[in-house]
């Protein structure tokens, strides 16, 4: 049985509203509906920046604006937010996209109600962009006029990410062949049969050891639980050796690459995410320990290192520095 959301009468008074107080029941119902699931792209980001350990608020701008004729001047950004960048606290607008082209476009006018909203509180305007699984977080600045729009294009936004910087994300990699290795004894052979390229055979057999090799090929029997989720977060590659009396069955990352930890999120919470059922970011947005298992990522990371299972941990920063920065 699915349990009901735990803001529910909050949720029934906004679709009363919504839609009206004599609105039928079968209506008011989607319109719930509707509401649980909530934005996904704008509770993606908040659940992110919560996760990554800078923020230390993040939530929605409400956008029922009144007087009606300020709909001429301004439009409200999707999120505010606080970030702790060493000692200062960093209050921002943000607006939140979603898009696969390599170019992200806002109309002028909508870009100029935005940045008449953002001025007139005197808090700067970032963009965050969704490019297929990646986030990156920018000044709005970026954005230039080309013919009527204000266009940006992918590889600008990401050379000035500051996803790093304000919520504290990072790229790391993995040992190349570290992974989980399972020693498994062939106690009998119940069946041989022929196949279309050569044999097929069913053995009875037991699990002897199940074991964590580092990037030295070192057997560690004892990682700690959250250095072990790391691996769930990585498209591990599937090998066996055989040998008359066993198999070693290994789980390994296969070449060297780069992870931003905020797509090692997604990764993780899909695992810990019963099949057939989708993320719904909504519910996400008030859970303590998102992922099950690790409570702080970026220290499950450090004790990955020490234990030589990740290899490289890039901070990166943005090319431009903007003003609102200076200083930290």
């Amino acid at each position: 049985m699915t349990e009901p959301p735990e803001d529910l009468e909050h949720l029934v008074h906004e679709a009363l509203t919504q839609l009206n107080w004599g609105a039928d029941a079968k209506r008011i119902a989607a319109r719930i509906w509707r509401l649980n699931i909530g934005l996904p792209r704008e509770d993606e980001f908040s659940v992110v920046c919560g996760w990554l350990g800078q923020c230390e608020l993040i939530h929605k701008l409400d956008q029922k604006q009144t007087p009606r004729q300020s709909f001429n001047s301004f439009q409200v950004p999707d999120l505010l937010a606080i970030f702790r960048v060493q000692t200062r606290r960093i209050p921002v607008l943000i607006e939140v996209k979603s898009k696969k082209d390599k170019i992200l476009s806002f109309r002028p006018d909508y870009y100029e109600k935005l940045k008449n909203y953002a001025d007139s509180v005197g808090l700067p305007l970032l963009i965050a962009w969704k490019f297929h699984g990646m986030w990156v977080l920018f000044d709005s600045s970026h954005l230039q006029k080309a013919r009527s729009n204000f266009n940006v294009r992918f590889d600008v936004a990401i050379r000035e990410n500051l996803l790093g910087v304000l919520a504290g994300d990072f790229s790391y990699s993995l040992y190349p062949n570290s992974g989980l290795n399972l020693r498994i004894r062939k106690d009998e052979l119940l069946e041989t049969m022929p196949s279309g390229t050569g044999y097929t055979e069913q053995w009875i057999m037991t699990i002897e050891d199940a074991y964590f090799t580092n990037g030295k090929r070192e057997e560690i029997h004892n990682l700690p639980s959250e250095v072990q989720a790391l691996f769930l977060s990585w498209d591990l590659e599937g090998k066996e050796e055989h040998s008359g009396t066993h198999i070693l069955m290994s789980f390994i990352v296969p070449e060297e690459m780069q992870l931003f930890a905020h797509m090692a999120l997604v990764n993780l919470l899909n695992f810990q995410t019963p099949t057939g059922q989708s993320l719904n970011w909504r519910t996400l947005l008030n859970k303590s320990n998102i992922v099950r298992g690790i409570a702080d990522f970026a220290g499950a990371v450090r004790s990955a290192m020490d234990r030589n299972v990740v290899r490289t941990v890039l901070h990166l920063r943005p090319r431009t520095q903007p003003d609102f920065l200076h200083g930290t």
